[in-house]
């Protein structure tokens, strides 16, 4: 294993390097304009889940039934995640803006009622936004009814059931999740499309790659991880397939990905499959070996997942 003394990364296999740390202090080690590609899946502060991912912490809120503050897990809305989501995430793309070289594309993945605070906070830092991907797939329904709570107010029997009855089987506002968004941001070009190619071999796509035989589109329809690839027990756990998708349209080979939020190395492994070179950070040290351990052992195997 071979390490890099200048970034502290350490290299589980050939072209893949990966930090344990604070993707804030790492990114700003990195050069200017190195990076052809970032694709990640940023901390929601959802469900007290911040940018440092104390795991600890979340297992103890989250250890009763999936219970989180007396609200089932997803259910806990608190309009500060929003505002507190967009200044992490302001300081992140400016980071990702600096070391992305001109015309690169920079993904990140959201939640349907933060996405406008991700975009904006990517647009602010001088990205231009230029669609909304969707990941599209089947997800469970959380909506919960009242019954519980009106059953648990200081009112007759009577007077509840005729709560009840008037309430007709509504629930909390929450349809069924069945996507999930992605901001598609682009650094700014340095002159055409094809001036900025010519120079640093991005800002046009590769529209090759398809997942169901079609002109590829931005509702990608991909199942949730299953089987092997669930035994990587991360809470956002992306499929792979969908990964090395995005990375084929918006990347080429040799290039290096960029993924600030290694989580459980789905990234790393996509980069690994598609003939990239990968760049990873993680702050937690489960999910740090856990990718590192995946790597290698993806790599020993002959990179068959």
């Amino acid at each position: 294993m071979k390490k890099n003394k200048k970034h502290n990364f350490i290299e589980p296999s050939k072209n893949i390097k990966i930090s344990r740390g604070d993707s804030l202090i790492v990114l700003r080690e990195l050069e200017d304009n190195s990076i052809d590609c970032v694709i990640t899946d940023p901390p929601y502060f959802i469900d007290g889940m911040g940018n440092d991912w104390d795991m600890e912490k979340l297992d103890e809120k989250t250890s009763k039934a999936g219970i989180v503050k007396s609200l089932p897990v997803g259910m806990k809305f608190d309009p500060k995640q929003g505002k507190e989501l967009q200044i992490f995430m302001e300081a992140i793309s400016k980071e990702v803006f600096r070391i992305l070289k001109p015309g690169g594309f920079f993904i990140s993945f959201s939640q349907g009622r933060l996405y406008h605070r991700m975009a904006v906070a990517i647009e602010d830092c001088g990205f231009e936004i230029r669609d909304m991907l969707v990941w599209k797939r089947e997800g469970q329904a959380k909506a919960f009814t009242q019954d519980h709570f009106i059953k648990k107010m200081d009112i007759s029997d009577e007077e509840k059931k005729s709560i009840i009855e008037k309430l007709d089987g509504r629930k909390t506002p929450q349809l069924k999740a069945q996507s999930e968004p992605m901001v598609l941001a682009q650094k700014p070009r340095e002159g055409t499309f094809v001036d900025n190619w010519l120079k640093w071999e991005t800002g046009l796509i590769d529209v090759k790659p398809t997942l169901d035989g079609k002109f590829p589109g931005t509702v990608m329809n991909v199942e949730k991880p299953k089987g092997e690839e669930r035994k990587f027990n991360h809470m956002t756990l992306k499929p792979l397939a969908l990964i090395e998708h995005l990375i084929k349209i918006f990347s080429k080979e040799g290039q290096v990905i960029l993924d600030p939020f290694l989580g459980s190395g789905t990234t790393a492994i996509a980069s690994i499959n598609t003939n990239r070179k990968f760049v990873g950070v993680e702050i937690s040290e489960r999910y740090f070996n856990m990718s590192k351990n995946r790597i290698e052992t993806h790599s020993s195997d002959g990179g068959d997942e």
